[in-house]
């Protein structure tokens, strides 16, 4: 994507201890948790919240483009796609 980045996130609503929590089992998606529960959108907004807060960009430039009622979702994030890579890959490491 020219500006911007898709990242596939699986979500776990209602944790105890939110935060980023590295990638899934299968290595496809990155682990967020967050202790809102999926209700009434909750738990996506604090999703959204959560993944610009570790990426250093502000929350409106974090959309929901699929999966918002699935524990398995695509975000879009606008930005460099450069800088944006080379922080979720320092977050990864």
């Amino acid at each position: 994507m020219p500006d911007g980045l898709e990242l596939r996130v699986k979500a776990q609503p209602k944790s105890r201890r939110p935060g980023l929590g590295g990638l899934s089992a299968d290595g496809a998606a990155l682990r967020v948790a967050v202790t809102e529960a999926p209700e009434d959108g909750r738990a996506n907004r604090a999703i959204c919240i959560a993944v610009a807060a570790a990426l250093h960009v502000p929350p409106s430039a974090i959309t929901l483009t699929q999966g918002a009622t699935g524990r398995l979702k695509t975000l879009r994030i606008a930005g460099d796609p450069d800088r944006l890579t080379e922080t979720l890959n320092r977050l990864l490491a």
